[in-house]
């Protein structure tokens, strides 16, 4: 009897005259067709691409969905309608959009301190220590700064940017120990820890909100501590109809201030493998994504 080929989409963005970002796509792509996979890289917005023909389409680096949020859910919930989605449609809904922290802190998750400001809403600002203020709808620290409590003008013009462009914004204390002890991402895949890496602080004192950022400076192996494995998996096991239902995960920890890790940001969407710095993790994902594309 003859085996059934896994036909498997990649799915990433089209970054138009710019190279591609995703240095693990290409690697990815060629390790799926070795193990005897089809696997074609393919753009989400792709109105050519006939999502039926796929026994699963893999979200990878559609990173510029937090421009486009209404049309990349409208589209993974149509091609969630033709074929296999990882992640899910309805996971992809709610983590598009970090007003998951408050269900995630409601289910007793310890997550970096949230509050939300909608177009609108009356503007409040911390005035006794430093601050960040970021779009619920984001990526790579777009639209994201840290400030002091001096510097509340540019901040609330930030925000008056924002707004104006109908997004809404997040206000979260500067967590200090990222700039001493980093910020550390555990990833899952399959259900099982991956690896885990850290890197420096994204946000510089005085950095523009508007300005390019270096999203994983000094990125390095890390080796997760118990604690930090504890809150990934309470992580996990919070995502709405319960973790299983996700073949990939990416959990963002910062120490607090009595030094045990809060959950900074839960990446369901398209956070990056960091292959290219873990390569003894590609055999796994591989297996795991042929295992997903069976029927």
């Amino acid at each position: 009897m003859e085996s059934v080929v896994a036909r498997i989409a990649l799915v990433t963005y089209d970054p138009g005259e710019e190279p591609g970002a995703d240095r693990d796509l290409p690697v990815l792509r060629g390790a799926l067709e070795d193990a005897g996979a089809v696997a074609e890289i393919v753009h989400w917005d792709d109105a050519a691409i006939d999502w039926a023909g796929f026994d699963l389409a893999l979200i990878r680096s559609t990173w510029d969905y937090s421009r486009r949020v209404a049309e990349f859910v409208g589209w993974a919930e149509r091609c969630a309608g033709l074929t296999r989605l990882m992640n899910p449609a309805p996971v992809v809904r709610w983590n598009t959009d970090k007003r998951y922290l408050g269900d995630l802190a409601d289910a007793g998750v310890p997550v970096v301190p949230t509050r939300y400001l909608a177009p609108g809403d009356p503007v409040d600002l911390p005035g006794g220590h430093e601050f960040v203020v970021k779009p619920t709808a984001g990526a790579g620290a777009r639209y994201a700064a840290r400030y002091t409590p001096k510097e509340r003008e540019t901040a609330l013009a930030q925000l008056a940017r924002m707004h104006a462009e109908g997004l809404t914004a997040m206000v979260q204390p500067y967590v200090t120990g990222i700039d001493v002890r980093g910020e550390r991402a555990l990833q899952f895949f399959g259900g099982r820890l991956l690896h885990a890496s850290r890197k420096g602080a994204v946000l510089e004192p005085g950095t523009p909100y508007d300005a390019d950022k270096t999203p994983h400076p000094r990125l390095e192996v890390w080796e997760p501590t118990a604690a930090e494995v504890a809150v990934a998996e309470k992580a996990l096991a919070a995502i709405p109809g319960g973790g299983d239902r996700v073949l990939y995960a990416r959990v963002d920890l910062v120490d607090g201030e009595d030094g045990e890790p809060r959950l900074m940001e839960l990446e369901l969407v398209e956070p990056n493998l960091f292959l290219w710095l873990h390569p003894g993790s590609l055999p796994v994902v591989v297996d795991r994504i042929i295992e997903a594309a069976a029927p």
